[in-house]
């Protein structure tokens, strides 16, 4: 992609959490407001937008090519997990502290962030891999990451995998491979519904950076190895490899992108319910999304 239109569009998507930044600074915001608006995001707008892309995209991906984006999502979500098995040892994370990096490895925030920074800088068509990116994730954290987390005392949670994302994933990809039509006044609701999305992410992710200790998260040593290897190295590699086998730049561009976002809240939310320490996540959220902002950038602008 052009380096002007993606570093615009990574512009526009800052000044949206600079503005969230603003009103967490000026008390307009709180954290009842916060988890208020978080809900709608997660369990109304990010979902109908999901649905309402398909419905309004122009949406040209073949049969065939959904087909090699789901093997290749398998794919990446098997390297994540062999990365989140590895690294952690590797880099002298304490034996107690592994399951932490290991769900950071593999759980990356292709929803509530991958969603909208999708939406702002790629196409239609990215979109529909964005959605199968977004199915694994539930169905892989709803059962491995739950038993992770909880070092094998918590069991699999298979009615959460039903969430309102997931269930508008499913209906998004029915809708796509079945090419089905809807009203025009059920699509425009849709669209309406979808719209507020980017905006009210940003201003969330605005908020939890306002309320962190940034400068004191950003001189965990390890975790800037952690963030070198999975936010740089796999999105290189995957970039490399997808490049290798010849798939289109609109492909090579999504799941780059998937590799890239940072760390996602939901092991964290997790592990406060099941009362498991939250500070390692807690860290890795805030410094790898600041940071992601610039490799994704980098990413977008180079391939």
């Amino acid at each position: 992609m052009g380096a002007l239109v993606v570093l615009r569009q990574m512009s526009m998507i800052a000044i949206l959490v600079i503005i969230g930044i603003l009103l967490e600074k000026r008390k307009v915001l709180n954290e009842q407001g916060t988890k208020v608006i978080s809900k709608l995001v997660v369990d109304i707008c990010n979902p109908v937008l999901i649905v309402s892309t398909i419905l309004n995209g122009n949406i040209t991906v073949t049969h065939k090519e959904f087909l090699s984006g789901v093997g290749i999502a398998a794919v990446i979500y098997a390297v994540f997990i062999l990365v989140g098995s590895v690294l952690p040892a590797l880099i002298g994370i304490p034996k107690d502290e592994r399951k932490f990096y290991s769900l950071m490895s593999i759980y990356g925030n292709v929803g509530f962030l991958g969603i909208p920074v999708a939406k702002a800088i790629l196409s239609e068509n990215a979109m529909l891999y964005v959605i199968i990116c977004n199915v694994f994730y539930c169905l892989l954290f709803y059962t491995h990451g739950i038993i992770t987390l909880s070092s094998g005392k918590e069991k699999m949670d298979i009615k959460r995998i039903f969430s309102p994302g997931v269930i508008m994933s499913v209906l998004a990809l029915v809708i796509f491979w079945f090419d089905i039509k809807l009203p025009d006044v059920l699509v425009q609701t849709v669209t309406y519904i979808g719209n507020p999305t980017v905006f009210l992410s940003m201003v969330l992710l605005g908020a939890s950076v306002a309320r962190s200790n940034f400068i004191k998260d950003m001189k965990d040593a390890k975790l800037w190895i952690f963030i070198l290897v999975r936010l740089v190295c796999v999105p290189a590699l995957a970039v490399l490899v997808l490049k290798g086998i010849g798939a289109g730049d609109e492909m090579v561009r999504t799941f780059c992108l998937m590799c890239a976002v940072p760390v996602g809240n939901l092991p964290m939310i997790q592990a406060e319910k099941i009362g498991e320490r939250t500070d390692i996540l807690s860290r890795g959220i805030i410094v790898t999304t600041v940071f992601s902002f610039l490799s994704i950038t980098a990413f977008m602008s180079l391939i």
